[in-house]
């Protein structure tokens, strides 16, 4: 893919749990006409897709680091369940001084639809977290953080430690994805809880910028005042409370 005088050549690296939206995720890279590799938790007969028992994510991205191709520039990290949308956008801030983005997440229903509302302008100014759905980077950052360790949050340890080694990051909007995700607070508690857990256990292999570790050092202290947002914050602030007791007695699940 020629972006003005960056010749890009992404690699995709698509995680999937189980081979249900594999069909469609596949049919999607193949008409972007971009090399790829599926890694699955379950056997199945689709071309590029080699099985891994469910480690998690972060296990499934070292397996397939393997097998990128030399000719390779640019990694992809992808969700089964999502559809890419403007993706060129993304490589087009990858040859403007950038060497990895994000991408935004849109959803059309549930809890949510509300919490992007108050992360995305928050992650404008301080990248917080990122969104695993859809990372694009350069190789040189994809060799560098490698191997990941074992973390929930892959992709916010991606993010932080590519922070650290002093590479240039953005959250970007013109190139998201569309998903589906939590439908009802009981759910979105649980996602909160096990997201929130991830990003403390990315804290602990990584240095991000001192804002960033502030946040989470004082996030335990204003995570109550997310009640204030109805029966979602509720679940917000439970599932965070959840996660930081689970943070400090050493309980670290992996299961993606």
């Amino acid at each position: 893919m020629e972006i003005g005088r960056f010749l890009a050549k992404p690699f995709f690296i698509v995680s999937a749990r189980t081979q249900k939206n594999l069909g469609v995720k596949i049919a999607e890279l193949q008409k972007m006409n971009v090399p790829f590799l599926v890694v699955c938790g379950e056997k199945t007969e689709y071309p590029n897709v080699v099985f891994r028992e469910v480690i998690g994510k972060w296990d499934a991205i070292n397996y397939a680091s393997d097998f990128v191709p030399k000719e390779a520039n640019v990694i992809v990290l992808n969700d089964a369940d999502t559809q890419i949308h403007n993706f060129k956008s993304a490589l087009m801030s990858l040859n403007k001084n950038l060497d990895l983005v994000y991408c935004k997440v849109k959803v059309t229903k549930g809890p949510q639809l509300k919490f992007y509302k108050l992360l995305n302008p928050i992650r404008k100014i301080c990248q917080i977290a990122a969104s695993g759905e859809l990372m694009i980077m350069n190789k040189e950052v994809f060799k560098k953080v490698l191997p990941l360790p074992a973390c929930i949050a892959e992709d916010s340890y991606i993010l932080f430690k590519a922070l650290e080694l002093g590479y240039r990051t953005s959250f970007i909007e013109k190139t998201y994805v569309t998903t589906e995700r939590t439908i009802n607070s009981k759910q979105e508690e649980a996602y909160k809880h096990r997201t929130t857990l991830g990003i403390f256990q990315a804290l602990d292999h990584s240095r991000p910028h001192i804002l960033i570790r502030f946040f989470y050092i004082t996030l335990p202290l204003f995570a109550p005042l997310l009640s204030l947002a109805g029966e979602d914050g509720r679940a917000w602030s439970k599932g965070i409370s959840m996660a930081v007791k689970d943070h400090f007695t050493k309980k670290k699940p992996t299961k993606f």
